[in-house]
Parts: structure tokens; sequence; C-alpha cells
């Protein structure tokens, strides 16, 4: 039943190819412009064939092609054939994108530098892959059965499994690329979460307050956000009192602290970070993909 509901999650359609196929090129890209030519091990099969490369001078490639075989055999019994079709996809054309980009010049010869913008090209490249519940094959199948059946976020899980990559190359590599590498990695992982969930962070505000209908009234006044009441009961003196909770965009905080503490100055305000929100004033619906 796990694995039909999975199934079902993985359809592929035009718009999943096209970000298969551009997300590819862009990762492809920046291994051949910033990650290889600098030993830059961003983890996973590509960071592995940048080790060979180094070793055997073995084509990065075939090394990615050869190690995805087994995995797309994993893939195919724990994700699903419709997950298995889109990772044979990403599996195929991001070493296919990487051979025939190989004359690509290094685009800097400093480590930081490729390891900073080589992981946001990266990042990038696998957000748009990963937007189709898709995968450039390799550790990244690993990546997405941690995310799928543990809930880790996706730049979290590529993290793990990368970062043992990363632990192997120190057996290859000094400990400065090494280090440079982690950077790289950091980057791609929080590029990654960026490009799923956005730019767009938003607040969620909780306040408790003396005048809760003045309060929620100078919120619509302010920032014409909805809020919603909730019946709490205080610690201190067991009295029933009102909580408020309104989700503002990060650009209207200021204007809702002002509008609270305009009302009640001793108002008991809680900011947390909403990194993404789904309804009218955010957005309408969710996501879903394009069949």
């Amino acid at each position: 039943m796990k694995k039909k509901l999975l199934s079902n999650k993985y359809t592929l359609g035009v718009i999943d190819i096209l970000y298969i196929v551009v997300g590819s090129f862009i990762a492809a890209l920046s291994f051949n412009a910033f990650l290889l030519p600098n030993l830059i091990i961003s983890g996973g099969i590509s960071g592995v064939s940048t080790i060979t490369k180094s070793v055997f001078s073995w084509d990065p490639s075939i090394v990615q092609l050869a190690f995805n075989i087994p995995l797309l055999l994993i893939c195919f019994i724990f994700l699903g054939k419709e997950a298995g079709y889109k990772t044979i996809l990403g599996s195929l054309i991001l070493p296919a994108f990487i051979g025939m980009l190989d004359f690509v010049k290094p685009w800097t010869n400093t480590p930081l530098l490729a390891a900073l913008f080589g992981g946001i090209l990266t990042g990038i490249g696998l957000g748009i892959v990963f937007r189709a519940k898709a995968s450039t094959g390799g550790t990244s199948i690993i990546a997405q059965m941690i995310h799928e059946y543990i809930k880790l976020p996706l730049g979290m899980s590529v993290a793990l499994i990368d970062g043992l990559v990363i632990v192997c190359a120190l057996l290859v590599f000094d400990g400065e690329v090494v280090m440079y590498s982690i950077i790289s990695l950091f980057v791609i992982s929080r590029t990654i979460d960026v490009v799923q969930v956005g730019f767009n962070h938003s607040k969620t505000v909780m306040i408790i307050s003396e005048y809760p209908s003045e309060v929620k009234q100078a919120i619509f006044n302010t920032v014409n956000r909805g809020v919603t009441n909730w019946g709490i009961k205080g610690g201190y003196g067991n009295s029933d009192k009102q909580m408020l909770m309104c989700v503002v965009a990060e650009q209207e905080f200021t204007f809702l602290k002002d509008a609270v503490l305009d009302v009640d100055e001793n108002a008991f305000v809680v900011v947390m970070s909403a990194s993404e929100v789904w309804g009218r004033g955010f957005t309408l619906a969710k996501e879903k993909t394009i069949i």
C-alpha cells in the first residue's frame, strides 16, 4: 500500500521531463565548470567520480552510469515504477550532459569560489530535478528514500548521504580539499531547500493581550491579514484568555508589531518563522505535478 501511494506521487508528465532535463544540464555544467577541475567533492556519485578521475583517470560520466545501475533497481523496489522511470531519465541525462560538456573550461581556479558558486549552481540544478519528484540517480535515490520514509527535508537527506562520500575523500585528498568540499555540500543542501520552498518566508505571530478585540481590529486595519482566536487558560492565574494567531509576510511584520504595541504595550508576543504558507493571501492551492 505504501509503495502504491508513493508511485501515484511520481507520475511522469511533460513538465516533469522539462524539469529533469534543465536541472540535469545545470548540474552537469556546474560539475565541469566548478567542481571537477577544483577537486570539489560535492558528495554522491559525482563526488565518487571525481575521486576515481583523480586516482585512476576514469571518465566521470562512465563511472556515474556504472554506479547508477544497482541504485536504479533499488529505486524501482522502494519508490515504485513511476519514480524509477523519472530516475532512469535523470540517471541517463546527467552523465550524458557531463560527457557532452567536458570541453567546458574551469570558470575559476580558486577552490573557495568553486565551492560557493559550484554549490549554488549544483543546488539549483538538483532542486529543479527534485521539484519534479525525480532524481539524477546515484545516492540522491537514497536521499529521496530517506525523505519519503523518514520525512527529513530533502536538503538534509542529501547532506547526510553525501557527507559520507566526503568522509571517504579524506583517504585520497588532503584536509583542505575536504574542507572546501564541506562548504560546497552545505551550500548545495541549502540551495536545494530554497528551490523547493522559495525565498518568501513568513512569520507566524502568537499574541496574548488583555484587549484581543482591539488588537485583532488593528491587525485587520494595518496589514489586512486574517486572525485566528484560540481559547487558552493562563498558567499563573488559571484564568481564561484569548490568544490570537496571525501569519504575515516577512516584510509586514514590523507593521504588525507596531499595530499590536500601539493597542497594548504589555502584550505577550511570540514570533516563529514559517518557511512555506498555503492559502488565500499567500498561495491559493498546493502546487501539483502537471500530468
